[in-house]
């Protein structure tokens, strides 16, 4: 009989208020404490919204900060990548006429959206509060290859841009080059731990260099407090990148020593918790991020589809005992 098990997320139930924090004129985040951030950018005649919510409950409370600040309609919701977390939002947004994404992220949707939200609501129950409410998956209206912009008004683009494989296949960041503002979705965390059970890790740091190149004077990370400076900036950048290498780097070693999942979950846990331990989330996605790596350097070039059952698996083959 297998002993009952919960996601380290389950006991999870401190409530985070999210704050509305002007990053540049026109330019907002709306920054949890380590909850996923988003964001909004008020346009001369509208309002475009960077990521949403994970339920229209939750996203009420983000429109409600919008009207704050502004009674512009909002017109368009770009998703920096599908995760249930940041999109299922989106219906309490009704004078939307666009949602954008990349084309890696809407095939994303097509192959394991609803897998993807499942998973999730389970893993995440206080994130999820009122996902009843969710009529269906976010789909887009328009998608891009890499780059597409959005014009604004007075000059201003928001650039959105595909810079490679990372946290998804997806990954879009949202750029604006007149304030140096990015957004950058969960391919940069700052202190945070960095969930890669999606991801294609390996291509994760060239994606992270190009982020790099941007040179962000503000970054609206995917998790944790908003980076001020391009010095905080890179920081960040390089600290997921770090994260992320350790974790291969363990994984790696235990496969060459002829270890099972499970063996080199417990050295990448010895590798990282001294460095990376503290950091929220860590002990809920360590276990997803080192089944991900362990399928990537065995030639498990795209990522296994999680399932709630499959998430269960994982959770009692790593954390039993």
């Amino acid at each position: 009989m297998n002993t009952p098990i919960s996601f380290a997320s389950a006991a999870d139930t401190r409530e985070q208020k999210p704050r509305l924090r002007e990053l540049a004129p026109g330019v907002y985040g709306y920054i949890s404490d380590f909850d996923p951030n988003c964001g909004f950018v008020v346009g001369d005649d509208h309002v475009v919204l960077i990521d949403t919510r994970p339920t229209p409950r939750m996203a009420r409370d983000f429109l409600a900060a919008i009207r704050t600040v502004t009674d512009k309609p909002v017109k368009c919701i770009v998703l920096t990548h599908y995760h249930a977390v940041r999109v299922m939002g989106a219906s309490a947004f009704e004078e939307v006429e666009h949602i954008v994404a990349s084309d890696g992220t809407l095939d994303w949707i097509r192959t394991r959206g609803q897998a993807d939200f499942e998973s999730e609501v389970g893993r995440f129950p206080r994130l999820f509060a009122g996902f009843e409410e969710v009529p269906g998956l976010t789909l887009p209206t328009l998608s891009f290859e890499r780059e597409m912009s959005l014009w604004l008004g007075a000059g201003r683009a928001l650039r959105l841009l595909a810079l490679g494989r990372g946290h998804s296949s997806g990954d879009t960041v949202a750029w604006l080059p007149d304030c140096g503002v990015l957004f950058s979705g969960d391919v940069v965390e700052n202190r945070c731990g960095v969930y890669a059970g999606d991801a294609y890790i390996g291509d994760w740091a060239g994606t992270l260099d190009a982020v790099a190149a941007l040179k962000p004077r503000v970054l609206v990370p995917g998790r944790g407090a908003v980076l001020d400076g391009e010095a905080a900036c890179a920081e960040a950048v390089a600290l997921t990148q770090a994260f992320l290498s350790t974790l291969l780097e363990s994984v790696r070693a235990g496969i060459a020593a002829g270890e099972t999942l499970k063996g080199c979950f417990a050295r990448a846990q010895a590798a990282m918790t001294p460095r990376f331990g503290d950091w929220p989330v860590f002990q809920h996605v360590l276990p997803f991020d080192v089944s991900r790596a362990f399928d990537e350097l065995r030639g498990i070039e795209h990522p296994v589809v999680w399932t709630a059952e499959r998430d269960r698996e994982l959770w009692q083959t790593l954390r039993a005992g």
